[in-house]
């Protein structure tokens, strides 16, 4: 039998070193399916319940492993299910492939069932995308769509309509119109010229005051952040992506930043003189120091992301760990006891007091804080953090210490709900012998999380290590809209849109083979963490939370409290728990110890 078409694909994406395949079956890939299981390759395919969950998966896969993620999905709404996780990857600078099936060749333009201009559909979200149209093109789609993926760090798509696929592959000829694509690349070493970062560490040097701010561009530069935060005795705060860059056990770790940051970040910003940013595309500006306040440094790989969200005197295009290490030498020796880097490990220091006093301050029935703060204590090294949007991802930023040897993500940029439970199953995927957390809102759950259980019930026989568990807050609300359409419209809680079932999840996960624990009382929830993480087989861990209990942001705005104060005039359904709930918050943050 004549080697297909198909045939020829999966080999050849497996000289590429693909290992992993998330995807979906359906008529418009029946060819590449076929092929998939006739080879002897290296492929683990990987069943969702939902393409748009192997696109998250795929995305979560390239963040926690560095490779390019791959999903697979058939023609038209398979297709199109696809979008909201390659957004995801292109919103945080990952490397995807989204492989598509197409209806026949013959036709295209026939308005034909299934049949989608998915060439049109790609374009904004994938910088490279092509439709096949010949069996010898075939070879130069896949090359040049991996080459772009890996090297630029972006999305690459390539559509297969369903009759190529089993056509006999025939190789370019040599002859005029053709072209001899070839694998493999090699990551380049990018650093800057001596000149400019001379330039930068004069900039670095004068300053009195400096703060840095990392992002997932510094994941792996944590040795040299260090470095050069001690050379300049500098506070380093972090972006959402960049969470586990560096180890918060060090007291000049300011923690997470922005509307879901710490007080100590928002004023090293508010107070410094001179700005580093390391890979970070940070985006609420007001969270960085006024223009002209700061002189700034910038390190990015994306030159696109350069001096982008802060006039930087000195962008730099390089690597983060490349570019810190030809730095350092450059860089003076700050005097160290001074009462700028002092002031800093006072307020952090002040900081995680404040953080524990309003994770154990009374609520109805749990506190979402104290989720994740009796969590904090009692992550496993090597554990994997995965978060969705929405009000946990407040939770998560803030209470949760990690260690060095961990790892966590989200969906950054694009912050989309239903990502958490993709992503942790992505995680294990990639790293099957460490302890995966997933923290998730009910309304992702109820969006398409837990039809995700199945395949963590499916594929858990895999995993050697078994610790998975899947943390739901439940509150019945759409918290983190409702707390937003509050402080920023000044509108109360609209229940028609932001109240939600209340669903038994630990009650599904049992039904499935999982185990399910449920928590009402604050007092069980470090034992429940204690449980679920002894347990022998995943876990979905149920916790009925407060949803009345604020994401205070780290300041106040004056339109905030105005839209606050006059919301609470205009009968939400929650008036007097809302008054109660943020005066306790509020207080256990100004008077020490208090837990009332």
């Amino acid at each position: 039998m004549a080697e297909a078409v198909a045939d020829f694909f999966w080999k050849r994406l497996a000289e590429w070193g693909v290992k992993t395949i998330f995807g979906y079956p359906g008529d418009g890939i029946n060819g590449l399916l076929g092929a998939l299981q006739r080879n002897d390759l290296p492929f683990e395919f990987i069943q969702v319940r939902h393409e748009e969950m192997a696109a998250f998966m795929a995305t979560a896969y390239a963040k926690f492993t560095g490779e390019v993620g791959v999903c697979l999905a058939t023609s038209g709404p398979g297709a199109t299910h696809l979008l909201t996780g390659m957004y995801d990857a292109y919103s945080d600078h990952v490397p995807l492939l989204a492989i598509a099936g197409q209806q026949a060749r013959n036709v295209n333009g026939a308005h034909y069932q299934q049949e989608l201009d998915l060439t049109s559909v790609y374009k904004d979200v994938a910088a490279y995308v092509q439709q096949a149209a010949s069996p010898a093109s075939v070879r130069h789609i896949v090359d040049r769509a991996m080459r772009i993926a890996k090297a630029e760090r972006k999305v690459a798509a390539i559509i297969l309509p369903n009759d190529l696929q089993d056509v006999p592959y025939e190789a370019p000829v040599r002859k005029h119109g053709n072209t001899f694509s070839g694998t493999g690349w090699t990551a380049p070493k990018v650093v800057p010229f001596e000149a400019d970062l001379r330039r930068a560490a004069d900039v670095l040097n004068a300053g009195e005051k400096v703060a840095i701010l990392v992002g997932a561009g510094a994941l792996h530069a944590t040795d040299e952040v260090i470095a050069v935060a001690n050379r300049l005795q500098a506070g380093v705060a972090k972006a959402l992506l960049g969470k586990a860059a560096l180890p918060d056990d060090l007291p000049f770790v300011t923690g997470t930043i922005g509307l879901l940051g710490s007080e100590p970040s928002s004023d090293m910003m508010a107070e410094c003189d001179t700005l580093l940013m390391i890979g970070s595309g940070f985006p609420w500006a007001e969270f960085l120091p006024e223009e002209g306040q700061a002189r700034g440094v910038q390190i990015d790989l994306a030159p696109e992301m350069l001096s982008l969200r802060y006039p930087m005197e000195v962008p730099l295009q390089g690597e983060s760990a490349e570019t810190l290490r030809a730095l350092l030498p450059l860089l003076k020796q700050k005097a160290e006891g001074g009462s700028w880097r002092k002031g800093i490990e006072k307020g952090v220091a002040s900081w995680w007091k404040e953080a524990e006093d309003r994770a154990m301050a009374k609520a109805n029935p749990v506190n979402p804080q104290r989720v994740t703060w009796e969590l904090s204590p009692r992550m496993p090294d090597r554990v994997i953090i995965t978060s969705d949007s929405g009000s946990c991802a407040n939770w998560y930023a803030r209470d949760l210490k990690m260690r060095r040897g961990q790892m966590c993500s989200l969906s950054g940029g694009l912050a989309s709900m239903g990502a958490a439970v993709p992503y942790a199953i992505a995680a294990k995927v990639a790293h099957p012998d460490r302890p995966v957390i997933a923290l998730v809102g009910d309304g992702a759950m109820q969006m398409n999380n837990m039809a995700e259980l199945i395949t963590v019930s499916k594929y858990m026989h895999r995993w050697p290590n078994k610790t998975w568990i899947c943390c739901v807050f439940n509150n019945e609300d759409l918290n983190q809209v409702t707390w937003e359409q509050r402080v920023m419209e000044g509108n109360p809680k609209f229940e028609a849109s932001q109240t939600i079932p209340n669903v038994p999840y630990h009650k599904f996960a049992e039904l499935i083979g999982l185990r399910g624990i449920y928590v009402d009382d604050p007092e069980r929830m470090g034992a429940a963490w204690d449980e679920a993480l002894a347990s022998p087989v995943p876990v979905v861990l149920e916790v009925k939370t407060d949803p009345e209990v604020p994401p205070l942001p780290p300041f106040f705005t004056f339109e905030q409290v105005k839209n606050y104060m006059s919301m609470l005039g205009k009968g939400d359904p929650k008036e007097r728990h809302l008054l109660v709930d943020t005066a306790r918050q509020v207080l256990s943050s100004v008077l020490p110890g208090s837990k009332s």
